[in-house]
């Protein structure tokens, strides 16, 4: 592979994508073969591998060892925790967080997969779709992950047949598709061995798919963010205190999602205030236009109280604000998420008090049925909950922004994240219950 230029890289598109897969299925292995192949391991990390194998007896490099860092991950031959890798092409960047696949590593894979645009789900040809399997494709639809690519990997140990990976490759993307997966990519491999992974396979003339190199670099970003609504949550309000800009008061922060334009009327939330976009500051000049992730500056045409929290929107894609939050969550702590539970909720740039009134679902991945009224959820549930917010917020349905249509929840006593929430439709939620026992502020 050719050295990329640092005028080539800035030009390339960045692709997020995730790996999940059972334990011994080979996960580390391909992501090992990835980086090594595609040339993007330093010559000091593949000679710290090389001797690590040596040491265990190995004559080839185990690639595993490049992505399970943490001691115990080594000693179990396991991955426990999410790992992120940084590699690019001269096609494309990439952004690769390792997920565990246990089920009780299930808040793991939550976390790696929610800023994914493709997840890589891998079955040993032996064992086909197991049970873990159909927890990994329910979550990717959870998640609302746009791509799924299926590898099957061991094909060498399967002799290469591709009756094999064809009946796997139906089974799944026949399961995957009443999921709600919209794109399910199938592709026999052997990480071991390396057939196509980054490089054809020989050994499988049958298949005249992509390689997954070949598919990662070249797949559709299909749910650009910077097609959705604008959103900007401001982070900090800028006031130069110079005499060359006396007037200068500007509103910080890293754009959602869309883009803003010069002139475009604006509306900040939750206060309903409106004006029109004055100028646009992106590194230190002025802009016509900025889109998704850019850390902008908007300068507005009105003095409007603004502060850190709020939310500047184009006034005609304006979310309607809310104070009654129905959500699917992912609990990720160890203590339990109960009813009543008084929590913080982080939205974007704003944290506001909040209390979850009820929780009415909780899903089981084995066969995605639903318990009802469950009463709390534990560490690496997946459940329904519906809160009250003590400020109306606004917040966008998950299926439209991944960004402003998720939240989590906060132990108010000591910081922890407890939940990730990724917001559902809005309900009439019923009068809120006040503690007549004590008046602590938290009642609303």
């Amino acid at each position: 592979m050719s050295t990329i230029t640092t005028e080539e890289l800035a030009e390339t598109t960045l692709l997020r994508f995730a790996t999940a897969g059972s334990v011994d299925d080979g996960k580390s292995t391909l992501v090992g073969r990835l980086l090594h192949d595609s040339k993007s391991v330093l010559t000091d990390q593949l000679e710290a591998v090389e001797r690590a194998s040596a040491s265990r007896g190995q004559e080839a490099p185990d690639l595993a060892l490049l992505t399970d860092g943490l001691r115990a991950e080594r000693e179990q031959g396991i991955t426990i925790d999410v790992a992120y890798r940084y590699f690019a092409t001269p096609l494309r960047r990439f952004i690769l967080a390792d997920t565990p696949g246990h089920v009780q590593y299930t808040r793991n894979m939550v976390t790696g997969a929610s800023t994914a645009e493709l997840t890589v789900i891998l079955v040993d040809a032996r064992n086909g779709v197991v049970e873990q399997t159909r927890r990994h494709a329910a979550l990717a639809a959870l998640l609302r992950v746009p791509h799924v690519v299926l590898a099957v990997n061991k094909m060498d140990l399967v002799a290469y047949e591709e009756k094999v990976f064809a009946a796997i490759a139906e089974e799944f993307t026949a399961y995957a598709t009443e999921l709600g997966v919209p794109e399910v990519t199938a592709i026999p491999i052997s990480a071991l061995v390396g057939d196509n992974v980054v490089e054809p396979s020989a050994n499988m003339d049958w298949y005249g798919g992509p390689t997954v190199l070949e598919h990662l670099e070249t797949v559709p970003v299909s749910h650009d963010l910077s097609h959705c609504h604008a959103r900007l949550p401001v982070q900090y309000v800028i006031r130069p205190q110079n005499s060359d800009h006396p007037d200068y008061r500007g509103y910080a922060g890293q754009i959602a999602a869309g883009s803003f334009h010069v002139g475009e009327q604006v509306t900040v939330l939750p206060s309903g205030r409106t004006s029109k976009v004055a100028g646009i500051d992106l590194l230190g000049e002025p802009v016509d236009v900025a889109w998704t992730t850019q850390s902008v500056t908007l300068l507005l045409e009105d003095d409007i109280d603004i502060s850190r929290g709020d939310l500047i929107v184009p006034t005609k894609d304006a979310p309607a604000t809310t104070q009654d939050i129905e959500a699917t969550v992912c609990h990720v702590a160890d203590a339990p998420l109960t009813v009543g539970h008084r929590v913080l909720l982080k939205h974007g740039t704003r944290t506001v008090k909040a209390i979850v009134k009820d929780i009415p679902s909780r899903l089981t991945l084995d066969d995605l049925s639903l318990h009802p009224h469950p009463g709390q959820l534990v560490a690496n549930d997946i459940g329904r909950v519906k809160i009250r917010t003590a400020e109306p917020l606004p917040v966008d349905s998950y299926s439209d922004s991944r960004r402003t249509g998720s939240f989590i929840l906060i132990d108010p006593n000591d910081g922890q994240t407890l939940t990730a929430g990724m917001v559902g439709e809005s309900f009439a939620a019923p009068e809120p219950v006040r503690d007549e026992a004590e008046d602590d502020g938290w009642d609303f």
